[in-house]
């Protein structure tokens, strides 16, 4: 007798949750389809005061002139190298120290670790001047390695890679060693196959902060061309030479959007496997 009602219960309580879920994806993607929205609106009308969901003449013509005026395709693949090339190296900074902070023994490695957990305390301002200065008498300003190389040493992903080699079994890692393995061939043999999961995350969340950072950038990029996608952005909401500025920065913004989407979707998989691992919420 009881058991229908406790089923519709249940069912109910399915579809509430549901139409909530699907509530909080419209809310999240709303502001991606509101850019698309304003990157085809043609003229002023992307300043309009009346709101409208879908322009009455959508148009690329926002698109077509941002990148015949403005070197966006130079700023797409400085973006691109940077990422890449950064979020490349990072990743294999992050891989090798923290083995090494989670399966070596060696005096003062609690001290280290936690002087590398209290910099991610320090604002970005406070080391900004110096890291200029150095990156100034390197010869390396107005260069895409100066954006590089100062962020090679990512504590975040030092942390997320030493939480999850302690996971790895020390068994298998004196098994590897007492079969004559060295220290190099019992990383890359042994433990890298077990960290793929990790990888992924290190690589949507290297990737996604290397691409849309700002302040750096701004401080040792600056001819127009060296410029990366968000300082490049940054150029067009003052410039003459478009009647409807925002038309031109939400067409770029568009285009800039995609190469972290596919990102994404490559490591989604082993994205969501190195989150559950490592135990972070």
């Amino acid at each position: 007798m009881n058991q229908v009602p406790r089923e519709h219960r249940t069912r109910r309580r399915r579809w509430l949750l549901t139409a909530v879920l699907a509530a909080g994806a419209m809310v999240v993607v709303f502001p991606l389809y509101w850019m698309i929205v304003s990157a085809l609106t043609p003229g002023g009308q992307s300043q309009s005061s009346e709101f409208y969901l879908w322009p009455e003449a959508p148009t690329l013509g926002n698109f077509t002139e941002v990148f015949a005026t403005q070197p966006v395709w130079h700023w797409l693949g400085n973006s691109a190298f940077v990422a890449s090339v950064g979020t490349a190296l990072s990743v294999c900074v992050s891989l090798g120290a923290g083995y090494a902070l989670a399966k070596y023994r060696f005096r003062g490695r609690g001290l280290l670790y936690a002087a590398f957990l209290v910099t991610i305390m320090i604002p970005i301002q406070v080391t900004l001047v110096p890291a200029f200065l150095v990156t100034a008498r390197l010869g390396l300003v107005d260069s895409p390695w100066a954006v590089i190389l100062p962020t090679l040493f990512d504590v975040v992903g030092i942390f997320i890679a030493r939480q999850f080699m302690l996971g790895v079994p020390d068994a298998l890692i004196e098994a590897a060693r007492l079969d004559g393995a060295g220290e190099l061939r019992t990383f890359f043999r042994v433990v890298l196959p077990t960290c793929w999961p990790l990888v992924g995350v290190l690589v949507i969340l290297g990737f996604m902060n290397r691409w849309n950072d700002f302040l750096w950038p701004l401080v040792v990029l600056q001819g127009n061309e060296s410029l990366t996608v968000p300082v490049g952005l940054s150029t067009l909401t003052n410039n003459p030479a478009f009647s409807s500025p925002w038309g031109a920065v939400m067409a770029v913004a568009t285009v800039a959007v995609v190469p972290l989407l596919v990102v994404f979707l490559v490591f989604q998989r082993t994205f969501v496997q190195g989150i559950a691992s490592t135990g972070i919420k």
